[in-house]
């Protein structure tokens, strides 16, 4: 009886795993456009019927570097806008991590303080929404990686 008992408890992981209801609605914000003064609603962002990936990044976050290629990638799909959500960051900082390793991004917005990020649910950087009709359809912590980019292309055909 002991041994199954332990057996049972070995099969039930201890490990947190966050995860997000599905089709939960994108929080409303408003952000100032990267490099600009021009504050923006996250209505004229993010439209209905169209699919955006929303990716939470900063300059001095290792593994949004190791990311980067895969954004790169997904930024060719016609049928995807990557929104980026420059994160507690320097903007002089932020915007030479870009020119080293290309950008992107169609629209970035800042968030200086994390308070955006915090309204969307992120643990911290890098994190990704995958949005369809202004409704998460899909988060990702961490970074992006070969099976994740595959699991997105497959979402957006």
């Amino acid at each position: 009886m002991i041994f199954f008992i332990f057996y049972r408890g070995l099969q039930n992981s201890n490990i947190y795993t966050p995860t997000i209801q599905n089709e939960k609605s994108i929080p409303n914000f408003n952000a100032k456009v990267f490099e600009t003064d021009k504050i923006i609603n996250s209505t004229q962002i993010f439209e209905k019927e169209k699919f955006y990936l929303l990716n939470i990044w900063a300059s001095w976050c290792v593994p949004c570097r190791d990311e980067h290629s895969y954004l790169i990638e997904l930024s060719n799909k016609k049928n995807l806008k990557i929104i980026g959500l420059n994160y507690k960051d320097d903007v002089k900082k932020a915007k030479n991590f870009l020119e080293e390793l290309s950008n992107p991004y169609n629209t970035i917005i800042t968030d200086k303080n994390g308070t955006i990020a915090v309204e969307w649910g992120a643990y911290g950087v890098p994190e990704t929404f995958l949005i369809y009709n202004r409704k998460i359809v899909k988060k990702i912590i961490g970074p992006l990686n070969q099976s994740s980019l595959l699991e997105i292309e497959g979402l957006v055909k």
